[in-house]
């Protein structure tokens, strides 16, 4: 399981990754490029700072907002609506019963683009009528700070459904519970189930769950979470085939108003 002992977090709102892991040895396939994503394959390393990077931050309880380090628990990333306020995660990580806040871009301790709160959750069905390796996908809505939305500070990518597995390359970047900065890898996602796809990079522990997968074009084409909450391994994780249901959710957050 890709977080923290947190399972057993209840919501009330309504239902509605500078030092190189090099886990893995390079073969000719870890270093593939070509057109589909950027290379080397299947290793992971801090992420640098960038606008890409920006969008995905961290989940914290809104009691560390004055004391973020060593508090994150989950990922989550921004992702455009035309409210400019929502994020993307793993149900698993929305499923409780205490206040949350979001960091995008945390790294070190501090937060760059300010501390967010996460004002109400949307989970599907699946999840909360029985937690189902199938729905785990979550949106967050989050308040507005001086008039503007997190989409304002950072940007957003664009949540796609109906991708096929494997399509292009993804990069996946995400906050593992025993750093203080991003870790990202890049790799081809493959089917694992009709409704559960897999990826194969090293180094995402407890914490990465919520991580978004982000193909070539910004689109957000998996959420690392779904199979054992995303896998028991650190080398192997998983995301939701996302289809119909995570599609419908979307259109459902990013209409509240």
């Amino acid at each position: 399981m890709k977080r923290t002992s947190r399972i057993n977090r209840r919501i009330a709102t309504p239902v509605y990754a500078a030092i190189v892991l090099l886990v893995p040895a390079l073969t000719s396939a870890s270093l593939a490029s070509a057109d589909d994503g950027p290379g080397p394959f299947a290793v992971t390393a801090v992420a640098a700072p960038s606008v890409q990077t920006a969008r995905v931050g961290a989940l914290f309880d809104a009691d560390r907002r004055s004391s973020l380090a060593g508090g994150h628990f989950c990922t989550a990333s921004v992702v455009h609506s035309p409210n400019r306020n929502l994020i993307v995660t793993a149900a698993h990580c929305l499923d409780g019963d205490g206040d949350l806040v979001f960091a995008p871009g945390y790294r070190d301790g501090k937060a760059p683009y300010g501390v967010w709160t996460v004002r109400r959750s949307f989970l599907p069905d699946g999840w909360a009528k029985g937690q189902h390796e199938d729905s785990d996908v979550a949106f967050g809505i989050l308040g507005d700070q001086d008039g503007k939305g997190v989409e304002d500070e950072v940007g957003g990518n664009r949540f796609v459904a109906g991708m096929a597995t494997g399509a292009t390359a993804v990069t996946v970047t995400g906050y593992p519970n025993s750093r203080e900065v991003p870790v990202s890898c890049t790799n081809k996602p493959t089917a694992h189930s009709r409704t559960q796809q897999r990826i194969e990079c090293p180094g995402l522990s407890g914490g990465t769950s919520g991580s978004p997968w982000v193909n070539g074009d910004q689109e957000v084409v998996g959420i690392l979470g779904g199979h054992e909450e995303g896998g028991v391994t650190a080398d192997i994780s998983y995301s939701v085939v996302l289809g119909t249901e995570a599609a419908e959710l979307y259109r459902d957050a990013a209409a509240d108003p």
